[in-house]
């Protein structure tokens, strides 16, 4: 992106950029997306859009960074230190209810599905999946270590990671293949992640420090 609006009126044709984006995205899919047809439909200049988007990987910068972010948003509702402090059940129910919730605002957001299909496949976009990825696991890791704290630092970020990316990769998977049983594979998913309690190794103990013998010459 080229530069943020800063008066209202900027703001609006800012947005509107963005919704039509969304709607021809979900029209079109991401190959027949292109910035004239955006124009076109905005019933905008090219200059006018070129003022805040160089071309359309911008434009889908944006909206996945906005879609990842309505996500991320749910996490906090879902997994909370009580719940990773419960049973094995309570957490599976949770990590359930995040996958499926994260599935519906997906579903839910004009052109969702081809955001998500977007941040997957297209190297540019890369970098939004990623540091929105690393962001949610840095905030688990915090959670895991005040619920482990036997448990190595290290081990704890290895789990947030792959649980972070096992909600994320069945949602993508839900989209790809429609005829799957959204409850079977959340449920599934949920009951791999939350069985992580299984295989943590216990944490290093410190040797402890023996006094150095002083020898005389």
């Amino acid at each position: 992106m080229k530069k943020r609006p800063a008066q209202q009126r900027a703001t609006d044709t800012f947005e509107r950029i963005l919704a039509v984006t969304a709607q021809t995205l979900a029209d079109v899919g991401i190959d027949r997306l292109s910035t004239n047809l955006v124009c076109e439909r905005a019933g905008l200049s090219p200059p006018a859009l070129y003022r805040y988007f160089p071309n359309k990987y911008a434009l889908l910068h944006e909206l996945g960074r906005r879609l990842m972010q309505r996500q991320n948003e749910l996490i906090p509702r879902w997994i909370t230190r009580e719940v990773l402090s419960g049973t094995q059940g309570e957490i599976e129910r949770a990590l359930q209810g995040l996958l499926l919730d994260t599935y519906r605002v997906t579903k839910e957001t004009t052109g969702g599905v081809w955001i998500t299909r977007a941040l997957r496949a297209v190297p540019a976009l890369a970098s939004v999946r990623l540091e929105s990825h690393a962001k949610v696991t840095q905030a688990q890791t915090a959670l895991l270590k005040a619920v482990l704290p036997e448990s190595s630092p290290e081990t704890l970020r290895l789990l947030g990671r792959i649980s972070v990316e096992l909600i994320y990769a069945a949602v993508e998977m839900l989209f790809d293949e429609p005829p799957l049983d959204a409850q079977a594979v959340s449920q599934m998913v949920a009951s791999m992640v939350a069985s992580y309690r299984e295989h943590l190794p216990p944490a290093a103990k410190p040797r402890p420090k023996g006094r150095v013998r002083r020898t005389s010459t």
